[in-house]
């Protein structure tokens, strides 16, 4: 019976289990998906630590351009604190004095350090410095300019959205690749982008399609003794074979733009890639990969790996009686947990293995800040603890500037002060305030406060160390501006200076879009419409509507310019015309008082009948046009003066007959003061203050 599944002849017969079917990864599908994440508990996890070569020694051949043959070592006042690595073929050290370097070394080139000098505001490279311990303070600002310019070389190079960087010293720095990794990962293997087999995560990938792994010039760890290179790679070679090329680009980059070499270790934690950078040095880099971690780590004593070293280490050693990882190895988990306890014994056991878990912490921003000084000879007064103080305030806040301070973007909230005298270590600590900007001045203001707590509180002198120190860095609120950032200036201020047809378009806008408030418009009077009729049907002549919209105009004039003179002090009449596409006439009422007189003077004393408009009431009585609707009201009127004039012929002899007001619609505004007598509070008995009760106004009360 034939195979369901075509016989390839091409199939190596590696990928092919005993039972005939493919072989499978020892990694499953979520373990892929682990990668992505970057989980420390990922089997695939790739981790890599670079570090600077001969860190401070480089700089100087960098800033003196010195050929990279050239010896050369770092000096500060009688010592050496860094030696490049042509000079360290001489035999040099770190422990060996000036004068012993130059026997080994004539040609060697022996830089000092920066200093701060009292009184400068600025570290600078001094010749004498090495004379000046007495006056002079050492300053690293140069090399950590340095470290924040590669730290930014590291980032540029690797894709912002999938990096994982820590700072981990001036001159170390840890990368968490797993997810740039997986990334290329599933370009250059399509089969492993989709789903897991059934949908179920816990199934094994298929096994790479390599079969040999190019290293090009990378230290290679040999693998443990159980495992042949014979062996096919699984995904966690694949994994770490993709690392190793990201790490060289950052490498090769960090030597185009900047001149410096450094070494690097890849590995699958934290621990296992600093081993590895230290291991080929100097511009190297030592591959570690899983199965070699047991390889690699029986050549080393367990002091030196990471969190193992001092007291801990010492422990150890002098509980076993051995510093070495391969002896330490049969030590059971048991005995450990019952040596040195249940938490450090687990953790004994698993690091001297190779597990470990910790996370690579992208937080690359520094945590506090020091200046220190040791006196040789020892200072003995105030003013000489003074003098150092401010060059440490100057020295601080010149690093706060880079930090961002003056932007606002980080800022210390404490400041502390330790004071050595003889074997004791004294120490105060003050709260930064947060509504001051921090200068150099209320630096050196704090700790003066500070030191003076010292010596108040007991014998301060003579005094062999003194260091300042601020923390408790938080980040500054974002997306604030003074004040000067809303308001314009000069060119742009005048650019936004309104224009007369600006004003003009935003009152009309107003006006249509708030129908509740209308700006009045004094346009002469009411007088306009009848003396400029025919000029107004011609200006329309031309436009849609114009005939029917001029009888419309003649008769709101008429209608409010009659009222007016009928009532003079009528209130709610205003008129408003806006004009626009159409030439529509609109009218708001509004509360107002006019004189009568004035009123009954400027309109004329009679309107012609053919300017009457049908829905107008001619009153025969004072010849005065009246809307209808208001033609049974003044009537009333008339009659009502008719009665008055019948009881009182000798008071309303002398008065004229003038217009009457028109009443008004909605009952609530006062009488005309020139019409009728003035109305008071009521009495008992219905009488009004000041007058007696007149017959007419006894039958028929009008106003209320």
């Amino acid at each position: 019976m034939s195979s369901s599944q075509p016989f390839l002849p091409s199939s190596p017969l590696s990928q092919l289990q005993p039972g005939g079917g493919l072989r499978k990864s020892r990694f499953t599908y979520k373990h892929l998906s682990q990668l992505s994440l970057s989980s420390t508990t990922c089997p695939l996890r790739v981790i890599a630590h670079i570090d600077l070569d001969a860190f401070y020694a480089q700089c100087e051949m960098v800033r003196l351009n010195v050929p990279e043959d050239q010896p050369l070592a770092v000096q500060q006042w009688q010592g050496l604190i860094a030696i490049n690595y042509p000079a360290r073929k001489f035999g040099m050290n770190r422990h060996i004095t000036i004068t012993e370097a130059k026997k080994l070394c004539p040609n060697l080139i022996m830089q000092h350090v920066a200093t701060w000098k009292e009184g400068d505001e600025k570290w600078a490279y001094h010749k004498d410095a090495f004379a000046q311990i007495a006056t002079h303070k050492v300053s690293l600002d140069p090399y950590r300019l340095e470290s924040r310019r590669i730290l930014a070389c590291i980032k540029e190079t690797l894709p912002a959205a999938l990096q994982r960087v820590e700072k981990a010293s001036i001159d170390e720095v840890f990368l968490d690749l797993s997810s740039q990794i997986h990334s290329i990962m599933l370009e250059q293997f399509p089969e492993l982008s989709g789903p897991p087999p059934y949908d179920d995560p816990t199934e094994n990938l298929p096994r790479p399609p390599t079969t040999a792994l190019d290293w090009n010039t990378d230290a290679l760890v040999d693998l443990d003794n159980t495992e042949t290179e014979d062996d096919d790679p699984d995904w966690d070679d694949i994994a770490i074979q993709i690392g190793s090329e990201i790490v060289r680009g950052v490498r090769d980059a960090i030597r185009e733009r900047l001149k410096y070499t450094c070494s690097a270790g890849i590995a699958h934690n934290k621990m296992i890639a600093k081993l590895g950078s230290a291991h080929k040095k100097p511009n190297q880099q030592t591959i570690v990969r899983n199965r070699a971690i047991q390889q690699f780590l029986g050549g080393f004593k367990f002091t030196k790996i990471r969190n193992l070293g001092g007291k801990l280490g010492d422990q150890v050693v002098s509980t076993f009686g051995t510093d070495q990882v391969t002896e330490l190895l049969e030590v059971s988990i048991e005995q450990l947990k019952f040596k040195l306890g249940d938490d450090t014994g687990s953790w004994v056991y698993q690091i001297i293995r190779g597990e470990e878990y910790s996370e690579v912490n992208s937080r690359t921003q520094i945590k506090s800040m020091l200046s220190a000084k040791s006196f040789r000879p020892s200072i003995n007064t105030f003013e000489q603890a003074v003098r150092w103080l401010r060059i440490f305030a100057a020295d601080i806040f010149s690093r706060l500037v880079e930090e961002g301070v003056l932007e606002n973007k980080r800022r210390p909230k404490t400041m502390n002060l330790h004071h050595r005298q003889g074997g004791q270590m004294r120490s105060r600590q003050a709260p930064i305030p947060s509504g001051r900007s921090i200068d150099e001045a209320l630096l050196f203001e704090i700790s003066k406060t500070l030191l003076g707590q010292v010596i108040v509180d007991g014998r301060a002198w003579p005094c062999a160390n003194i260091s300042l120190s601020v923390g408790g860095f938080e980040d500054g609120p974002t997306g604030n501006r003074g004040i000067g950032g809303f308001l314009v200036k000069g060119d742009e201020a005048k650019a936004m200076r309104p224009t007369s047809r600006d004003v003009e378009n935003q009152d009309s806008t107003l006006d249509s879009g708030r129908p509740g408030k209308r700006r009045k418009v004094d346009e002469g009077g009411i007088q306009k419409f009848f003396a400029k009729r025919d000029s107004s049907r011609g200006e329309h002549d031309d436009e849609f509507g114009a005939d029917e919209e001029a009888p419309a105009l003649l008769h709101q004039s008429s209608s409010l310019g009659d009222s007016e003179t009928c009532a003079g002090t009528n209130e709610g009449q205003e008129m408003q015309v806006q004009n626009d596409e159409k030439h529509d006439l609109t009218t708001d009422l509004d509360t107002r008082k006019t004189d009568n007189t004035t009123s009954a003077n400027a309109l004329p004393a009679t309107i012609p009948s053919h300017q009457a408009s049908i829905s107008t009431y001619l009153c025969t009585k004072c010849n005065t046009p009246l809307p209808t609707a208001n033609q049974a009201e003044h009537e009333d009127w008339h009659f009502a003066k008719d009665l008055q004039a019948v009881d009182r012929p000798t008071a309303l002899g002398s008065s004229s007959t003038k217009p009457p007001p028109v009443p008004p619609n909605n009952g609530a505004s006062k009488k005309p003061a020139t019409v009728g007598a003035k109305r008071g509070p009521k009495k008992p008995g219905g009488a009004t203050e000041g007058k007696g009760v007149e017959k007419g106004q006894k039958r028929l009360v009008f106003g209320r």
